[in-house]
């Protein structure tokens, strides 16, 4: 039987998400917080990949988003909206961390938009902060069989600049599954790009393989996935002395769906207010 390696719990994130936001400068987006703990803690590729449940988040991904919520409730940090966080003013100046403290007084604060977790199981619901939206698009993308998927990312590029995009379909090319042409002023670029609907994490063995595969054919790749990358992925995509690579993960990719409006829309819900002053000065 295979042994999983250790994953901490949430309560074991609060001083790595401390010291991640503080190394960030006292803000930084989820993702920012996310890889910056990863590396404070020095995660292993295997722990980076193992997955929350089914997917589409790792385990790691995931107990952070309990981390934050009880953070929050403790007075720690604050949320700016859209997967943006920030120290209070009692989170910057925190020297201690007394995890029995945050989880006592989180629990204790009631939260109308939060789900307590079940006993034992602090990440078995994911919290209202973690964008359900976002993960119930990854889901639907990963459902879609491969040739829908990368005509989705062809219609992307499309409507992202890009012109000639194609899509190859080519077995054995090294991961290549289309081409496109993005042009910027009075210069123009070939893009090789790659789209895969991984469950997890890509490792720096994918994006080595997909920069083999544009070895003297061009210089500009794009490797688009619905899950997310590796440290050493992200490492190995801007080695120096090797053509750097743009990644986009299931996040940001999510994103750009709705930025789009490609399939996926935002609604705006009217608030009526009555002045009742108004009225009396009649």
């Amino acid at each position: 039987m295979e042994i999983q390696p250790a994953i901490p719990t949430y309560d074991d994130l609060f001083e790595p998400t401390i010291k991640a936001l503080k190394a960030l400068g006292g803000s930084g987006s989820v993702r920012e917080i996310y890889e910056k703990v990863c590396e404070l803690e020095q995660f292993s590729e295997e722990q980076q990949s193992i997955l929350y449940k089914e997917g589409p988040q790792t385990a790691i991904y995931a107990r952070l988003s309990w981390t934050r919520l009880y953070l929050k409730n403790y007075g720690a940090i604050e949320s700016s909206g859209r997967g943006f966080w920030s120290l209070t003013e009692k989170g910057r100046n925190l020297q201690v961390i007394d995890k029995r403290e945050i989880n006592q007084v989180s629990k204790l604060k009631k939260n109308k938009d939060s789900i307590e977790p079940q006993e034992g199981q602090p990440d078995a619901l994911i919290p209202v902060d973690s964008n359900l939206w976002t993960e119930k698009l990854l889901s639907i993308l990963q459902k879609m069989p491969p040739d829908a998927f990368e005509r989705l990312c062809q219609r992307i590029l499309r409507a992202s600049g890009f012109i000639k995009v194609q899509v190859t379909g080519k077995k054995g090319d090294g991961g290549i599954d289309g081409i496109g042409v993005l042009r910027i002023s009075l210069l123009s670029f070939q893009v090789f790009f790659q789209c895969k609907r991984y469950s997890g994490s890509v490792g720096p063995a994918e994006i080595r393989d997909f920069r083999g595969a544009m070895v003297g054919r061009t210089d500009k790749g794009l490797f688009i996935t619905t899950g997310t990358f590796t440290t050493e992925a992200k490492k190995e995509a801007t080695r120096d002395g090797a053509p750097a690579l743009e990644l986009i993960d299931g996040e940001e990719l999510s994103s750009i769906l709705r930025n789009l409006k490609l399939g996926v829309e935002t609604k705006t819900i009217e608030v009526v207010d009555i002045d009742e002053n108004w009225f009396n000065h009649l």
